[in-house]
């Protein structure tokens, strides 16, 4: 496993929103699953789903450009991608979808809650699941489970290339460092990180045999 950090392009910018202790239990449970993924119960996941939905009326209201630009630049200058369909787990109302769509042919879009499908933004491929509880498919024996709870917002290529665009940075309630992030992975990856503006990105790809 190696890491490359990249320096910022995009400058800090004020207005980052601050939660503080508020997120706490949020992030706990993002770290205990990404080292135990046992940790993410049906249970669990059914408290997420209710979470979300009772926050659905009100996200698309929270998409502002600032949102946007750590993912930009991951797919800027996270490298080159495969070719083939992108699916993007945790899609909420669809604000990311469209910086997706702009950079694959292909997107699928997974969600835990069904109240932020049904109030997102944009339409297409849509699939209201537990990524974690399916396998998201590849080729050469790639295929994985995805165990990441919904709202993280991960993209995932054919199961070979892992891109994670955190938009608040350390603030994002679900959140780990992009070390964390490449740690947690099954198999062996290789990552590019960086900063932009409010938020960090790791793009990672599968060491194959």
């Amino acid at each position: 496993m190696s890491m490359v950090e990249l320096p910022r392009v995009i400058p800090d910018q004020p207005g980052r929103p601050e939660w503080g202790d508020a997120a706490r239990p949020m992030r706990e449970l993002t770290r205990s699953i990404a080292i135990d993924p046992d940790a993410w119960t049906p249970g669990r996941a059914a408290q997420i789903a209710s979470l979300f939905d009772s926050l659905a009326s009100g996200w698309r209201e929270r998409d502002v450009p600032e949102r946007h630009e750590a993912l930009v630049d991951a797919l800027a200058r996270g490298g080159s991608f495969p070719s083939g369909w992108c699916v993007e787990v945790g899609s909420g109302t669809g604000n990311a979808t469209a910086d997706l769509r702009a950079a694959f042919h292909d997107v699928v879009s997974v969600e835990l809650s069904r109240e932020m499908l049904r109030l997102s933004s944009v339409k297409g491929r849509q699939i209201q699941a537990d990524a974690a509880a399916h396998r998201i498919g590849g080729r050469g024996g790639a295929d994985q489970h995805v165990p990441v709870p919904g709202g993280s917002r991960p993209c995932v290529v054919r199961g070979r290339c892992v891109v994670v665009g955190e938009h608040e940075r350390d603030q994002t309630p679900i959140y780990l460092p992009p070390t964390e992030v490449l740690n947690a992975l099954p198999g062996t990856w290789d990552g590019i990180t960086s900063q932009a503006g409010w938020g960090t990105w790791l793009t990672a790809r599968r060491i194959m045999a």
